[in-house]
């Protein structure tokens, strides 16, 4: 929508004029927010923390699903409104320190007040704040997306989320070689409330550098769509584009194989009795997969395709699910959380990218919607999946599963999806 202001109007001379502020201001808010998520891993930390209050694999599960069900609801209904609002930044500043930031401030203190005397209660309001949080979550993130895109001009975008990222996994890694040494020098429930007040205060920083953005008002002219209607439209997309259709087939699979993320830690302490300070410390390794993946599958992709770079990371995930049913002590973790932060980073990475390379610009808003939701609403499901499979069965045998479906997805994604960069074979029908 923003794109299409004339490249000469006053809005794009004041873009221009404020862009090197407008990225650094915007790259401190994504880094200092990544630094605060090191303390918060809801692969590892938050798994640990609820696991001093109960056992059962559903809980833990739920850490995953609450995040994810945050991520994917709020958007279908905050879209129209964020398209009719001038100015974007309201999203992630004013309604992001109600929505999204302070549920994150609550949570400290509420650890210090009532971990030890009302573990029920403490249990309870977690899962309340990281719902809130995770919801408000959901409601900025097309509002800012929707900023960036605004203020960053198209052809320095990628550069912009490459050194944002970077610095961000990066600080993210200071972080997470500090979270260990705090939770082994405090006692439960002191370690955690440090662990979080930490990232209550990373995270309100970040929004201080977001409050920052310089952002011109830009009035809509968009008419009205009626919801129904959209929605209505969406089958006949998937029944055009068989090779688009056949890649979300791919990423609802891999999304399926994703039930075991959020146990692995869990499941390493059991195992071997760890120490919550030793399980923390796979947060390092997960970090640098993190990092060094964002800046090498960047560059891959731009060269070889994200196609490409979507199988490797599908590779390295199914490849890190072995290596933790394989492992005979809690060290192959460590290499186990480095292959999934590498996964991850570039499954997010060519994730987003490829989808861009499938359709034209005008239909492309609905194309990363589709993408987002499809394989979102499995990827919500998927944890509670696998903690009652780890319940009724075992761990283990969660993994397996895990680590089978995996491999499918790389199987479908290899040979039944085209290369979108690709013109198709001649006298291919798209059907």
């Amino acid at each position: 929508m923003t794109d299409a202001v004339d490249n000469d109007s006053p809005i794009q001379a004041e873009i221009r004029r404020n862009y090197r502020w407008n990225f650094l201001v915007n790259s401190l808010d994504g880094a200092l927010f990544s630094c605060g998520m090191s303390f918060f891993s809801s692969a590892i930390i938050l798994p640990l923390f609820v696991s001093h209050f109960t056992e059962d694999p559903l809980a833990i599960g739920m850490i995953s699903f609450l995040g994810w069900a945050g991520a994917l609801l709020p958007p279908m209904f905050m879209a129209n409104v964020v398209e009719r609002a001038p100015r974007k930044k309201f999203f992630p500043v004013t309604l992001g320190f109600f929505a999204e930031r302070l549920p994150m401030l609550l949570l400290a203190p509420i650890t210090y007040l009532l971990a030890t005397s009302q573990p029920a209660l403490t249990l309870v309001l977690f899962f309340i704040l990281y719902t809130w949080t995770n919801m408000g979550d959901g409601m900025v993130t097309v509002g800012w997306q929707d900023m960036i895109a605004k203020i960053i001009p198209t052809e320095k975008r990628g550069r912009f989320f490459g050194i944002t990222n970077f610095i961000g996994n990066g600080t993210g890694l200071l972080g997470a070689l500090a979270v260990p040494w705090v939770l082994e020098k405090f006692a439960f429930p002191l370690g955690y409330v440090y662990s979080f007040a930490a990232a209550g205060a990373l995270f309100m920083l970040s929004w201080l550098f977001v409050s920052l953005t310089r952002e011109p008002a830009v009035a809509s002219h968009k008419p009205a769509v009626s919801q129904l209607e959209y929605l209505r439209s969406l089958p006949q997309v998937l029944r055009k584009d068989r090779n688009f259709r056949m890649y979300l087939i791919a990423q609802i699979v891999f999304a399926l194989s994703g039930m075991a993320t959020g146990f692995l830690a869990v499941y390493s302490v059991q195992t071997w009795k760890l120490a919550d300070a030793q399980a923390s410390g796979f947060m390092i390794t997960l970090q640098l997969g993190l990092m060094l993946a964002n800046l090498l599958f960047g560059f891959f992709a731009d060269r070889k395709g994200h196609k490409l770079s979507l199988e490797i990371c599908f590779v390295l995930s199914t490849l890190s699910l072995v290596l933790a049913i394989l492992a005979r002590d809690p060290g192959w973790f460590f290499v186990v959380f480095f292959l999934r932060g590498a996964a991850d980073a570039g499954s997010l990475l060519s994730g987003y990218a490829i989808v861009y390379e499938f359709t034209d610009e005008e239909n492309r808003p609905t194309y990363i919607g589709l993408s987002s939701t499809i394989p979102g609403v499995v990827s919500v499901v998927a944890p509670l999946m696998g903690g009652w499979l780890a319940g009724a069965i075992s761990y283990q045998a969660m993994f397996i599963l895990s680590a089978a479906i995996g491999a499918l997805s790389w199987g479908l994604l290899r040979f039944s999806v085209r290369e979108p960069r690709l013109p198709p074979p001649p006298g291919r029908l798209l059907r």
